[in-house]
C-alpha cells in the first residue's frame, strides 16, 4: 500500500516492482547463496528478536542463525537450510506457517512451514559497491531492522535510513516506498530526514506504530496505507514498542519509556526503573509486562505499564527481546543467545537462573 495511492501511483508501484524482480534475479545470480551452518553452539551466539507463532518459538541472529523451540523454550533446534550467513534483525509471521525474517544487507527471507526451512526473497542489490539498479544510488547502509507482517501476501520490512521493502505478492517482489512524502523544497541543500526505523508493532483498534530516532513515532490508523509522522517530546531514539489495554508503549535509549493513550496524539514518560537502553519487550499471559535492555536490565510492569521495578542481571550482557516461556519463566535473548528470567523481578535469583 502506498503513501497517497491513486491511479499514477498504483502504476508507478507496479513498475518499480517489476524492476526490482528483475534486478533481484541479476542479483541472486551475481551473490550466490551461503547457507547458515549448524552449530551446537547457536543458542549462546548473538540473537536479536524472538517471536512466538503457533506454540512455536522463533529466534534469529548473528551468522543467519534461526533457531526454534515447540516446547515453550525448554529445548531449542536449528533452522534447516537458512540460505544467509548474514546478521539477522527482525522475524515476523502471518499465522502458523507463513513468516519473515530480515536483516543486514537487507536480506529478507521466507518460511512456509513455521521456520523450520527458509527461502531467500531478497538481497541488497548494492553489495561491494554495486549501483543500485532502481534509484542509481550507492545507499549507505541497507540494513533492515524491523518486519511488520499483514498477511500471507503483505509485509513491510523497515530499516536504516527509512528504508522501507513491501510486497504485496508474498514475497515474489519488493518495492521500496515511503512512510511519509517528504516536503517539497526549492532549496538545493535541503535534505528530508531519514530515520532509522527500529520497531515496528500492532497498537490498539489494529493501528500500527514504528518507533524511530529523535523521539519520532510514525503511526498509521487506515492498515497501512498511509502513515503519520508523530513527534514525541522525547529527543532520543526509540528502539521498540508494545500495545496493552488500549495504550501503547515506546522505550529505547537511556531506558526510556513514554505512554499514550489516545492512539499517538500526546505523550508522558514513564518511569522504567532502569537508566540502560531497552529494545525489546513481551506481554505474559497475566499481564505483566516484560522489558529487556542493555546492561543486562530486565524491567517489570505488573500494573499496565504505569510502572517498573527492574534488575540487573550480573554479567551486564545485553539482552534484545522476551518472550513468554516454560512453567511461567522468560525467556530473553542477547548477546549470550537464550537465557530465562523469572516472571516477576523479586523471583530473580542469579545463582539459580
Amino acid at each position: 500500500m502506498i503513501k497517497g495511492i491513486n491511479a499514477l501511483g498504483l502504476l508507478a508501484a507496479l513498475a518499480m516492482a517489476a524492476s526490482s524482480s528483475s534486478a533481484l534475479a541479476d542479483n541472486q545470480a551475481n551473490h550466490p547463496i551461503e547457507y547458515a551452518i549448524p552449530s551446537e553452539l547457536a543458542t549462546e551466539a548473538l540473537l536479536l528478536d524472538i517471536t512466538e507463532t503457533g506454540g512455536r518459538l522463533v529466534a534469529v541472529g548473528e551468522y543467519g542463525h534461526i533457531l526454534y523451540s515447540d516446547d515453550q523454550g525448554e529445548s531449542w533446534a536449528q533452522a534447516e537450510n537458512v540460505p544467509t550467513r548474514i546478521t539477522l534483525t527482525a522475524v515476523g509471521f502471518a499465522n502458523e506457517q507463513v513468516g519473515w525474517a530480515v536483516g543486514h544487507d537487507a536480506i529478507i527471507l521466507r518460511t512456509s512451514d513455521g521456520g523450520t526451512t527458509w527461502q531467500r526473497q531478497y538481497i541488497d542489490p548494492v553489495l561491494e559497491g554495486e549501483i543500485d539498479p532502481l534509484t542509481g544510488d550507492v545507499p549507505t547502509d541497507r540494513t533492515l531492522l524491523t518486519l511488520y507482517v499483514f498477511d500471507e501476501s503483505h509485509a513491510l520490512a523497515l530499516g536504516a535510513f527509512s528504508q522501507a521493502l513491501e510486497t504485496f505478492d508474498g514475497g515474489v517482489t519488493w518495492q521500496e516506498r515511503e512512510l511519509v512524502v517528504p516536503e517539497v523544497s526549492d532549496d538545493p541543500y535541503y535534505f528530508p530526514e531519514q530515520y532509522h526505523l527500529n520497531g515496528a508493532f500492532t497498537g490498539p483498534d489494529g493501528s500500527i506504530f514504528v518507533a524511530a530516532e529523535f523521539g519520532v513515532v510514525y503511526r498509521s490508523l487506515d492498515g497501512g496505507v498511509t502513515y503519520d509522522e508523530l513527534q514525541t517530546p522525547y529527543e532520543g531514539s526509540f528502539w521498540g514498542g508494545i500495545s496493552l489495554n488500549g495504550s501503547v508503549l515506546v522505550f529505547g535509549m537511556r531506558g526510556n519509556v513514554w505512554r499514550s493513550d489516545d492512539l499517538g496524539e500526546s505523550w508522558y514518560e514513564i518511569d522504567s526503573d532502569t537508566n540502560q537502553s531497552l529494545g525489546g519487550a513481551t506481554a505474559l499471559p497475566d499481564g505483566t509486562i516484560v522489558i529487556a535492555g542493555l546492561g543486562g536490565a530486565v524491567t517489570y510492569s505488573y500494573d499496565g505499564g504505569e510502572s517498573f521495578t527492574s534488575v540487573i542481571r550480573p554479567s551486564r550482557r545485553g539482552l534484545a527481546d522476551a518472550a513468554p516461556g516454560v512453567d511461567g519463566r522468560v525467556v530473553v535473548i542477547g548477546e549470550d543467545g537464550i537465557d530465562y528470567m523469572p516472571a516477576r523481578a523479586e523471583d530473580y535469583v542469579p545463582e539459580s537462573l
